[in-house]
């Protein structure tokens, strides 16, 4: 036992006389025996309670037993756990009084501070709970609480203000019935990725106001206890200035637009002069030479005009694609091992000076897209990068598997989900901001005049659009540019490459089979059925709808329709074949159009039996085409 910190004591009878036994570290020194005891130890405010309790103690002949402040020895007051038992005599008189003393000032002290603590910490969260209420109860935006799944649980007032709701109208209520239809799905995937333990500081939707109408509402949400904690901020006023200040700037675009067709069209007419020239130049003396019995040399004469029409045919592509009324042709495609069947020629095409990586995540499930187009996607990103490093430098391409949340789809203006991404980065000249705000604009180009006309970043945007995608540009100056295309993913199996037959063995006719042609431009009829013919076939033609369905409705043999989609005369291609079909179930179609909106000719809505090519297209691969369609079981 301590002597600094217990004393053992005995007192007399009546408490007037104490001795200490042993110990006296803590206490004031008052003597060996003092009669004073009480009056010299304990302080006064302390006095009376402490006799109480020893008048308590001697009348029940009982322990005493008290914690209370005494003067401690080294000056000032601390406290003391007391405790005394009763020595009685032979007639059961208290004769004297043993007991203990004990310095728990220390412990005190330290109850002392905690009781104060515990008080501090109750009235800072009283304080900072009248804070939230009084916030939930005066703020201008609205607040609530809801679960996973949009039962609503709590509404602040602003609810009445804004959307007129009062909360009794609200709790209960599923917040999903009061959310615009068109901004329903996002809405859930955002809710479900709250309660994935995500949060978003930004996210806007269209509410019902009581009276019926919608309003704007940017969103601040998160996951809390369980629960969806979310305010939001009405900004229709802010989306409606928006919209007109936008609407401003289109047409400002547009005209910005206009004015860069006005200037480059003389650039594109020179392009198309070039290319009719070889053309037409070339047909001339293929006509001289075959009048004059020069034979010999007509192969080149040839190749110049086929292939200047070829390239007269990729600008029109790139026109109607960034028009995204291109006819596609998608498949399930392997997008990885179209990347690696391009790798030699991307290297061809950017020459030794640029260093191509390939960096492709594995296991990528396939996407649904027009391969053709992809490659031609690819291969124009790859040269504008080319360009980009006059000097040369590094080219990436980089394939992944990314799911977008409902906060990055909408910054990318598509649907929130999964997403395969195809990226070419360089580290080239880059672009300013002014520049990635109009490179998908037709016809705007940074290149000098004769060196290109512009539409390779908006056929890229068309083609991905088109396909259920997005284009996105990230770039600044003398950093370098990364343009990812975002496609969605496709639950099928790669569709494997199928050897190309040979034109030239392009298979001939059964006997007998016919094809009703109909084409409204005689050219096109000519040399369909010049090629038909040749290989056995009785073509037969029309030059409208009207004239193709008349003779539908006779009894002529007819294996196949190859008509175009747009005829005159009130009724097009499309709606021939159907009305054939009528009349001649299970009839074969072959659609050839220079291009196809999908509202009226999409792959989705092609029923089975019928294809699509599109013009301008070989003979010889019309012809194989036919031979595969008649054939087809």
């Amino acid at each position: 036992m301590s002597a600094s910190s217990e004393v053992l004591y005995s007192m007399s009878a009546d408490w007037s006389e104490m001795r200490q036994l042993t110990g006296g570290g803590f206490l004031a020194d008052t003597g060996s025996a003092n009669p004073r005891w009480l009056t010299d130890h304990i302080p006064d405010g302390e006095q009376a309670r402490v006799a109480a309790a020893i008048q308590e103690a001697i009348r029940n002949k009982a322990v005493f037993s008290l914690e209370h402040q005494v003067r401690l020895a080294a000056g000032g007051i601390g406290w003391t756990q007391s405790r005394a038992v009763p020595l009685l005599g032979p007639a059961g008189e208290i004769t004297e009084w043993f007991g203990t003393a004990n310095d728990v000032t220390a412990r005190r002290a330290a109850e002392e501070a905690l009781r104060r603590l515990n008080e501090s910490l109750e009235q800072q969260v009283a304080e900072r709970t009248a804070d939230r209420n009084r916030l939930w109860t005066l703020s201008k935006d609205i607040m609530l609480v809801a679960g996973f799944d949009g039962t609503i649980q709590a509404t602040n007032p602003a609810w009445a203000e804004s959307l007129g709701w009062p909360e009794d109208d609200l709790v209960g209520r599923n917040l999903f019935d009061l959310v615009h239809p068109e901004d329903l799905e996002r809405t859930a995937a955002c809710a479900a990725a709250i309660a994935g333990g995500q949060a978003f500081k930004r996210f806007e939707n269209r509410c019902r106001h009581a009276d019926g109408t919608y309003r704007w509402i940017n969103w601040a949400a998160g996951p809390g206890d369980g629960l969806i904690i979310a305010a939001g901020r009405d900004v229709t006023e802010e989306r409606t200035i928006a919209d007109v200040l936008l609407r401003t700037e289109e047409q400002l675009r547009q005209s910005q637009k206009m004015e860069a067709v006005g200037q480059l069209t003389g650039g594109l007419a020179h392009d198309f002069n070039n290319l009719l020239t070889g053309i037409t130049g070339s047909l001339e003396l293929l006509q001289a030479r075959v009048a004059q019995g020069r034979v010999g040399s007509l192969e080149r004469y040839i190749s110049a005009a086929r292939g200047a029409a070829d390239r007269a045919t990729a600008v029109t592509h790139r026109l109607l694609a960034f028009s995204r009324r291109q006819t596609l042709d998608p498949k399930p495609t392997d997008m990885n091992r179209l990347v690696r069947d391009m790798v030699d020629l991307i290297r061809r095409t950017v020459g030794p000076a640029i260093t191509v990586q390939i960096v492709g995540e594995p296991e990528l499930p396939p996407v649904l897209i027009d391969p053709n187009q992809l490659e031609n996607a690819l291969l124009n990103l790859c040269i504008n990068a080319r360009d980009a490093m006059p000097d040369g430098g590094r080219l990436r391409i980089e394939t992944h598997h990314r799911t977008l949340d409902c906060h990055a789809a909408q910054e990318l203006e598509i649907p929130a989900g999964e997403y395969l991404t195809l990226c070419v980065t360089d580290n080239g000249t880059g672009m300013t901001p002014e520049v990635i705000a109009r490179a998908f604009d037709p016809f705007f180009t940074t290149k000098p005049l004769g060196e290109g006309t512009g539409l390779g970043l908006s056929m890229i945007y068309g083609f991905a659009r088109q396909s259920g995608g997005q284009a996105h540009i990230a770039s600044s100056p003398g950093q370098g540019t990364t343009v990812c295309l975002y496609l969605p993913p496709h639950a099928g199996r790669p569709v494997e490459e199928e050897p190309s037959l040979d034109p030239a063995e392009a298979p001939l006719a059964q006997q007998g089979e016919t094809v009703l042609v109909v084409d409204d431009e005689p050219t096109v009829r000519m040399l369909v059925t010049e090629v038909l013919e040749e290989l056995g076939y009785t073509p037969i033609e029309a030059a409208d709808g009207a004239g193709g369905l008349h003779i539908l409705r006779s009894n002529t043999r007819i294996d196949l329709l190859v008509t175009d989609v747009g005829l005159p005369g009130g009724m097009n291609g499309r709606q021939m074949a159907e009305a054939g079909r009528a009349l001649r179930p299970g009839l074969k179609v072959l659609f050839i159009t220079g291009y196809a909106d999908n509202a009226v000719l999409g792959h989705d809505h092609l029923a089975e039996g019928m294809q699509v090519m599109v013009k301008p297209f070989s003979m010889e691969l019309l012809a194989t085409r036919v031979r595969e369609i008649i054939a087809e079981a």
